[in-house]
């Protein structure tokens, strides 16, 4: 009988991480609810499948290439996409097993048995306490029957079905090896995590198909057991901390390793070339990013309440519909995080460097640069790919996700979120282009959530936004014309007139959410004045639910005077204050300053 598969190859390796993703993917729920270890918060199979998915999207973009290549751009997509214990632990595996294959452009079975070894001594390496139990004796054991298989065998089909095998074994055992699996009854989720992704190439292999996973009957979050040690993970930290840090001269992973202990526990940090990837279980996450800040540049971080997770998983952690917004938004992160509602950044630059709108640059911070830069910053909207990482995540937990994007007309973000969908294939995602900027995309997200929480569907959400929409707006001015003029919203002899005679101009935005131009007025007090009084037109007559918002670039006292005018005039059920983000107040300019109205009276008929 000939060798089926004798060799693997660049493409091939691609191909079984694509299958692997989506294996793993298809049975994502299920590991979330064997999730005990180390803590019980539901979200291993989450992790994992991210995790795997950002190093599917990495092989998919880099296309056919040598194995090494292959095995290198997995092994950085893993450490960039890394997501909690287990996909730290996954990254780890994937990068000894990349540094074993080396150059290679092609492998045999005892090459690749020599690099999954190497995958399992690096997943051991990389803690500082292992366990066994969990997914390193899953990955152990694998290899073992890896090493044994390549002695035996030259057909990678045959290879993979006993390391499949002995993978199952091992995960079986885990329960008689680690003392809170035995009692909850389960196996260990990270190891069936990666079982999950063995059993994805063997089903390629194999020719099966690679479907979702049926849904579960009954309520199975309730039972799950994550769920039910959910009280004892009380005493755990309260943040899983996370953080990706650039650098030339990083320190070395076991020196972060013990600089983090100071912080908390289940520490895993995973490196590669100038990329250093931190994962912790902290009080204080905010130590820890200003630790990770003298390091290097840290393009990414993240604190996720660990006891929030626990107690949604005590009630049911998945939710119907899950809403997202780009950083423009303006809605403070007390209120995103309350609401659930995640957010993508733009991009704001300063010369060479570009930072995250939000993440990486607040907005005290942005006007700080702003006053001290020679040049006027420049914005980018998100790519597709980071649109297609935030929905991927958004449908980890919600059945469907509403969108409430930046208006078409002044940026190409909803377009981005578009080719996300496009690109992705991602069906359960719906957009809303809002049409406005600022608290007029905050507050349409603010009331998409309200509605989610209240039971709507996505399709029911996205309707009620559309006819809020249409009855709201605003009213904006700048303080300065060299934004506006540097984007060719006026002319430069106007500009200069408007200056010399101190006129003030009043815009606002069309049905296409255009900037177009509403009056202008001589002088800042009598300002405010003309736009209370647009203001005061436009919601005549008085709307029952209303919403405002007052957006500033560095002009809190005329936005507190006019809060208080508004309060006292309308009652409004909410009046946000915000500091502009760094997007708006790029175009518009410091001192620059706009007022945002909501009806949310109810539909008549």
């Amino acid at each position: 009988m000939g060798i089926g598969i004798a060799y693997v190859d660049g493409p091939r390796l691609a191909r079984s991480m694509y299958a692997a993703a989506d294996w793993v993917q298809a049975g994502r729920d299920e590991i979330n609810r064997l999730n005990v270890f180390p803590v019980p918060d539901g979200d291993t199979g989450t992790n994992f499948s991210l995790t795997l998915r950002a190093v599917a999207d990495a092989l998919q973009a880099l296309g056919d290439a040598p194995l090494g290549e292959t095995a290198q751009t997995a092994a950085r997509a893993a450490v960039l996409g890394a997501r909690g214990n287990s996909g730290m632990m996954l990254a780890h595996f994937l990068l000894g097993f990349a540094e074993s294959i080396g150059t290679r452009a092609v492998a045999d079975p005892p090459t690749i048995a020599q690099a999954i070894r190497r995958g399992a001594d690096a997943l051991y390496a990389s803690l500082d306490e292992p366990r066994e139990g969990t997914i390193l004796t899953v990955a152990r054991d694998a290899a073992d029957a890896a090493e044994r298989a390549a002695a035996e065998t030259g057909d990678f089909a045959a290879f993979m079905r006993r390391m499949l095998a002995e993978g199952e074994a091992a995960l079986a055992r885990t329960p008689s090896l680690l003392a809170v699996l035995r009692e909850a009854g389960v196996v260990d989720a990270g190891g069936k995590g990666f079982v999950r992704m063995l059993e994805g190439v063997v089903r390629l292999i194999r020719g099966d198909p690679i479907l979702p996973a049926a849904p579960t009957t009954g309520h199975p979050v309730e039972a799950s057991a994550a769920a039910e040690f959910a009280v004892a993970a009380e005493r755990d930290y309260q943040f899983c901390t996370e953080c990706l840090i650039r650098g030339e001269q990083l320190p070395t992973s076991n020196e972060v390793r013990l600089a983090l202990h100071q912080f908390g526990g289940s520490v895993v940090v995973a490196q590669v070339g100038d990329i250093l990837k931190l994962h912790v279980h902290t009080d204080t996450p905010e130590a820890v990013f200003a630790l990770a800040e003298r390091w290097g540049s840290v393009t990414f971080r993240k604190a996720d309440d660990m006891r929030a997770q626990h107690r949604a998983l005590a009630h049911g952690a998945r939710r119907p519909v899950a809403i997202v917004v780009d950083s423009s938004a303006d809605l403070a992160d007390g209120i995103l995080d309350r609401h659930r509602i995640a957010m993508v950044p733009l991009q704001v630059t300063f010369g060479d460097t570009t930072y995250q709108d939000r993440l990486g640059l607040k907005p005290d911070e942005f006007y700080r640069l702003l006053r001290a830069s020679r040049q006027l910053p420049t914005t980018s909207q998100p790519t597709p790919g980071d649109f297609v990482r935030a929905f991927r995540s958004a449908t980890a937990e919600a059945d469907e996700v509403v969108a409430v994007l930046l208006s078409s007309g002044l940026s190409g973000t909803f377009q981005a979120g578009q080719a996300a969908i496009r690109a992705a294939n991602l069906d359960t995602v719906r957009l809303v282009d809002s049409r406005s900027a600022s608290l007029g995309v905050g507050m349409l997200a603010l009331r998409a959530a309200e509605l989610a929480e209240s039971g709507w569907d996505a399709k029911a959400i996205v309707t009620e936004l559309e006819r809020i929409r249409a009855r709201s707006g605003l009213f904006l001015t700048v303080d300065t014309y060299e934004n506006l003029l540097r984007s060719g919203r006026v002319s430069k002899g106007k500009a200069w007139l408007a200056g010399m005679l101190d006129v003030k101009p009043i815009l606002s935005l069309d049905r296409d959410g255009r900037i177009i131009p509403v009056d202008r007025v001589r002088g800042r007090e009598s300002l405010v004045t003309r736009v209370l009084q647009l203001v005061d037109r436009a919601l005549t007559p008085r709307p029952k639910a209303l919403r405002f918002g007052i957006a500033h670039a560095e002009a809190p006292e005329v936005a507190e005077r006019i809060r208080t005018a508004l309060v006292a005039a309308y009652r409004p059920r909410d009046c946000f204050v915000a500091l502009a983000t760094g997007v708006l107040g790029t175009h518009a300019g410091a001192g620059a300053w706009a007022v945002f109205y909501q009806i949310e009276d109810a539909s008549e008929g």
